[in-house]
């Protein structure tokens, strides 16, 4: 590779300059659309990963003219609408990334677009209710409430209703709500004063995350078993709000920083005082890893939260390889189809889950990785459902081969979107964290 191309340097990011006036120009911004859509136009790398690319792709090779000037400018959002986000072509596929003089960054791009259409038009009532997920989950904790949206969602009649009325597509599985939440239920261990390893901090602050607080605690409650049984001190964080990940795919970057300014001062106060801090879903962790810090690029406190977020399973490697956790395991999980989410690949982290799972013994991985089409709200909307079941298609093939045991992915709503794709099964579907709390025999 050339120097032209950018040699053996790295990918890098360069941050989001959301906050000017040039990020809204919509005219400068369609500009920079035609330019990079015609740059993946000439390359076609990507047309696998989603339905951005064939979508743009079409709408080139149905031109008058085969190139990127026989496409009408309103068909640019066409391609737009498509992405949700997943960061892949960035991180995986595109030759064209910084440092390379074109300087081609796709996701941030459409997160660009996404803003300037956000500001533009809004939302729908339905876009907007999916994003609030603090405000549905409060609402749905109320044990009788919790009930009643459960039995609703389980029941055809309802649900053809409310495709009908705010766009959820009626098959879509949705996860159930809990009468009672994570933060209610869990309790601070007082746990052991354990030594700090080279690589990891010895004590915990678990970030319980919108979907583990409202819908499945028991994911978070896992959690706090394995650090109790590791020893190792944990603490809830005391305030938090949903991550913003949500509003971002929205495009609504103001509801962003409003969130951002309720969790990061509460988390730096914890990232200064030595604490790791553990998120379960794979979106939040990115989130505060890479979104954030692109955002807020001169925000010290941003970066100090930056560098002590961890994904749990790569902190209990970074443990184990310091000698400090615990590796005896009772019972063996036979065979596990485990998928790795989108967002769990591009934190550049290596296969952390797969790697501790295989430490069972009797126990043997099939690991996925590729893109299950759920990503986020998107897969809940009636018009982009088939699409995801579509893009999820392999995922489901894939995971089902040699009749698993379990089925397990670390973002738990691909985990429930890869269980109604895979249809009639025997296999159980748990969480990672679950997995390792049964081998632990916990």
């Amino acid at each position: 590779m050339s120097a032209r191309e950018g040699g053996l340097k790295a990918p890098t990011r360069h941050p989001i300059e959301w906050q000017s006036a040039d990020f809204y120009d919509e005219a400068k911004l369609v500009d920079e659309l035609h330019r990079v859509y015609d740059i993946c136009h000439g390359c076609r790398r990507c047309v696998s990963l989603c339905t951005s690319f064939p979508t743009l792709f079409d709408l080139i090779d149905e031109g008058k003219t085969g190139e990127m000037d026989g496409v009408e400018k309103q068909d640019y959002w066409k391609v737009v609408d498509q992405c949700y986000l997943c960061d892949l072509c960035y991180m995986t596929k595109c030759p064209y990334v910084p440092p390379h003089e074109w300087n081609v960054d796709f996701p941030h791009l459409m997160l660009r677009a996404k803003a300037v259409k956000f500001k533009k038009a809004g939302a729908s009532v339905r876009d907007r209710l999916l994003s609030s997920t603090d405000a549905i989950g409060k609402l749905a904790a109320i044990p009788v409430f919790a009930q009643t949206v459960n039995v609703v969602n389980a029941s055809g009649p309802a649900r053809a209703v409310l495709e009908k009325v705010i766009g959820v597509h009626r098959e879509r599985r949705l996860p159930p709500y809990s009468p009672s939440t994570f933060r209610n239920t869990a309790v601070a261990s007082a746990g052991h004063e354990v030594r700090d390893g080279n690589n990891t901090p010895g004590k915990v602050a678990v970030f319980s995350t919108c979907y583990v607080n409202y819908n499945e605690p028991d994911i978070g409650h896992d959690l706090l078993r394995v650090l109790d049984h590791n020893e190792i001190p944990y603490r809830i964080v005391e305030k938090e709000v949903c991550c913003g990940m949500p509003k971002l795919e929205l495009g609504d970057l103001d509801a962003v920083a409003k969130l951002k300014a309720v969790n990061i001062p509460s988390l730096a106060v914890l990232a200064h005082a030595g604490y790791a801090i553990l998120t379960v879903v794979p979106s939040c962790t990115l989130m505060y890893k890479q979104e954030l810090p692109l955002l807020f690029p001169d925000d010290a406190d941003v970066k100090a939260v930056s560098d002590a977020m961890f994904d749990p399973f790569e902190y209990f490697l970074l443990r184990h390889r310091d000698g400090l956790l615990k590796t005896v395991f009772v019972r063996e999980l036979g065979r596990v189809s485990y998928h790795i989410p989108c967002h769990s690949r591009v934190q550049n982290v290596g296969q952390k889950t797969r790697e501790m799972l295989q430490m069972v013994p009797g126990t043997t991985i099939n690991t996925v990785e590729r893109c299950s089409g759920h990503d986020g709200t998107w897969g809940v909307k009636a018009e982009f459902f088939e699409n995801s079941m579509k893009i999820g298609r392999p995922v489901f093939r894939q995971m089902a081969a040699d009749d698993p045991d379990y089925i397990s992915s670390d973002c738990a709503i691909a985990a429930r979107h890869i269980e109604q794709g895979m249809g009639d099964t025997r296999a159980r579907k748990e969480h990672p964290l679950t997995l390792l709390r049964i081998a632990y025999g916990l």
